[in-house]
């Protein structure tokens, strides 16, 4: 449970970055690429991300998420402000080996702790043109990103999801990550902030059963048996 959001969907945008389109060996699709992430894999500010046990690297990836306001259905382009209420930072974590072998991105995207998000503020409180997002890991930037860099900002995404789906009021919207993703392992800490709203920061740590768990069940530091991801580098099909 957040203690600031009941969504009852929480609906994800692929590769709405060029740049980021470009890192993972692909383009921006000629219309959104959209996807669902379970109520369940929500956290809060300071909980732990938890990688689960032998599914090999798990990736950050920052974004700016929005809070439908009003319930909404077939949408206008131009009127698609007027349907979110909120701005907040977001987590899009993601099994990145997963989300290659799959077809689909459920499972990659839907472990639980998988979609951490920071406390909602009102657009009514922020600049909406100068929002842009960061992304620390163990306090070093890794991702920075503006919305003016968007190929379908969120006025567009409101209307395109809305004919799709009716979204009501609490449904959150991820609007996408910017170029700049990687790895995280145990003992990291991720912070995405948007300035002028707020951060989200989660520590990550070992599953439960996974294998670099010692026999007491405490985590070691680095893992004896854990194995890191793979180079930054990335490539491949049906990536986000």
């Amino acid at each position: 449970m957040h203690p600031h959001l009941a969504p009852g969907k929480i609906v994800c945008v692929g590769r709405n970055y060029v740049a980021h389109a470009r890192e993972l060996g692909g383009e921006v699709p000629k219309e959104p690429l959209i996807f669902l992430k379970p109520t369940t894999s929500l956290i809060a500010d300071g909980e732990a991300i938890l990688l689960p046990p032998g599914i090999g690297r798990v990736d950050f990836e920052g974004e700016l998420a929005f809070v439908v306001g009003r319930r909404a259905r077939f949408v206008k382009e131009g009127e698609g402000w007027n349907f979110l209420s909120h701005v907040l930072p977001a987590n899009d974590v993601t099994a990145r080996q997963v989300q290659r072998a799959d077809d689909q991105w459920t499972r990659a995207k839907g472990f639980d702790t998988f979609c951490p998000v920071g406390a909602p503020v009102s657009l009514e409180e922020v600049d909406r043109a100068s929002l842009q997002l960061e992304t620390q890991v163990n306090g070093k930037t890794r991702q920075v990103g503006h919305m003016d860099e968007m190929a379908f900002p969120p006025p567009v995404l409101v209307a395109y999801i809305s004919r799709i789906m009716t979204l009501e009021p609490g449904d959150l919207i991820l609007s996408g990550t910017p170029e700049g993703v990687g790895p995280l392992v145990p003992w990291d800490e991720v912070t995405v902030s948007i300035p002028g709203v707020g951060a989200v920061r989660n520590p990550v740590r070992a599953g439960p059963g996974a294998p670099w768990f010692s026999s007491s069940g405490r985590e070691s530091r680095k893992g004896e048996a854990f194995s890191p991801p793979g180079p930054a580098g990335l490539s491949g099909r049906g990536e986000e």
